[in-house]
């Protein structure tokens, strides 16, 4: 049986990582409600964003995280779709009036994964080596553990990176595991990196769903599929994010992870981007302290970096 117009409109960007993400939240909504399994009961509307578009400057030049959520926030508050599915680690740490982000589904693997062309590891990357990437935060700590390597802005999607780096723009990249389990590709990674090495983005592996905060018929068809442990995870590393109000161009890095006996390790880095100098603290505490742990250490580090550090 099909319907003649859909009952939920998810809004997503077109790459293919974020159909992947897309999909996934159909299916799970779908798989927890029969009337949404119904042929044309959900639709996806594909749209463009300003993150999209420029792709011959780093984003930290343009405008930073925003840029893969603006236009999608806006067709979410004209009512032209439902939902949003978005990438947490792209999301700011605050949303439009009227918008919400209250449900996280089930995190995926949180770590980066090493790519080159011939070597296995970080470490094996010979003096000078080139390696490509667009963010901040792989820049300042991949130039901590290796001073001598050499940053190239390597902009584009996943495919559009592997790409590149076949054809020997750099010697290495460095992209997210979850993004990489979504698509298929994991097994393409020569090794994966522990926090130890590089420390994660903010809600890297996380996907988050934005609905507008009035839909309460959304919000019911949203609570089932809420991972409460994601979630709070998600929650303590955006809080540290918000207390240290980074500019876009200012390296940060968080990791939570929920422990046995319902404790929660919080970790996070403020770096300088040439990795000269870097700042961590941790925070372990029961998981209801979450927030209040991100905020804690976020306030540390912001003192102990003092002005002009961010």
């Amino acid at each position: 049986m099909s319907v003649s117009s859909p009952r939920l409109r998810i809004g997503t960007r077109g790459s293919p990582l974020a159909l992947a993400q897309a999909h996934e939240m159909r299916d799970r909504l779908a798989a927890a409600h029969p009337d949404l399994a119904e042929d044309g009961a959900i639709s996806l509307t594909i749209i463009k964003t300003s993150g999209d578009k420029i792709l011959d400057r780093p984003l930290a030049e343009v405008g930073g995280k925003g840029l893969f959520t603006k236009e999608i926030e806006e067709a979410l508050l004209a009512k032209e779709i439902d939902i949003a599915v978005h990438s947490m680690k792209d999301v700011p740490t605050w949303f439009p009036d009227g918008l919400v982000v209250d449900c996280i589904l089930p995190r995926e693997d949180h770590r980066d994964a090493f790519f080159a062309r011939d070597v296995t590891s970080l470490a094996d990357l010979p003096q000078g080596a080139k390696v490509g990437t667009s963010s901040l935060r792989r820049q300042a700590l991949l130039l901590r553990a290796r001073p001598d390597l050499t940053i190239v802005s390597l902009r584009g999607n996943v495919q559009t990176r592997m790409k590149k780096l076949a054809e020997g723009q750099v010697d290495a990249t460095l992209l997210a595991m979850a993004g990489l389990r979504r698509l298929g590709l994991a097994d393409q990674a020569q090794s994966v990196l522990a926090p130890e090495e590089v420390l994660p983005a903010v809600a890297q592996g996380a996907i988050g769903i934005e609905r507008r905060c009035e839909d309460t018929e959304t919000a019911a068809r949203l609570a089932p599929l809420h991972h409460a442990e994601s979630g709070i995870r998600v929650a303590a590393e955006r809080a540290v994010l918000a207390k240290l109000d980074g500019s876009c161009r200012t390296p940060i890095a968080a990791l939570a992870l929920i422990q046995p006996g319902d404790t929660l390790w919080l970790r996070a880095i403020l770096a300088k981007p040439d990795g000269r100098d870097a700042i961590a603290g941790d925070r372990v505490g029961p998981l209801g302290d979450a927030i209040a742990m991100g905020d804690d250490l976020g306030d540390e580090l912001k003192a102990k970096a003092g002005p002009g550090y961010l």
